[in-house]
């Protein structure tokens, strides 16, 4: 039975799939989600096509390949029009630097993942979008000790918790 987003407990099963182990031979996944190959195959692409699928990747142990300093950063901005949200974030696309945004409601405007070869990297990166005037009225920064958690939400509770 298909819910109201159209998709039923074996779509579920292919998306978790993916999304513990990224692409995976048809074999494999059909293993994984108990459905012939050819069905799952099916469903996979069925699933992609309609957009719920949006890239495969991979999970870099960052601190093997360099030392970096990882900052969170929350963002509040000035003025609160379209204008202004539009052009922070077109800034905040175009900044290597900056691997996670996302908007919030309440007390602050954005919250920010930052990456940066150094603390003093990091201050420059902040300096520049200062600079910008893109309408930032106040930042607050927390230093990245360790990461504790980093995955993904369980789809099977988050479907089932929409029935």
């Amino acid at each position: 039975m298909r819910d109201k987003y159209g998709l039923d407990a074996i779509d579920i099963r292919i998306l978790s799939a993916v999304q513990a182990h990224g692409q995976l031979s048809k074999t494999k996944l059909a293993e994984i989600v108990y459905l012939s190959p050819t069905p799952c195959l099916e469903r996979l692409t069925r699933l992609k096509a309609a957009g719920y699928i949006r890239g495969y990747h991979a999970e870099i142990a960052l601190d093997r390949i360099a030392d970096v300093t990882q900052v969170i950063v929350t963002v509040s901005l000035a003025h609160h029009r379209k204008l202004d949200f539009d052009r922070f974030e077109t800034r905040i696309n175009a900044t290597d630097e900056i691997t996670r945004c996302v908007a919030t409601g309440g007390g602050m405007d954005y919250v920010m993942t930052v990456v940066t070869p150094s603390l003093a990297a990091f201050q420059v990166l902040m300096d520049s979008l200062l600079a910008a005037e893109l309408g930032i009225e106040r930042y607050m920064t927390y230093i990245v000790t360790r990461q504790i958690k980093n995955g993904a939400p369980n789809l099977m509770k988050l479907a089932a918790a929409r029935r």
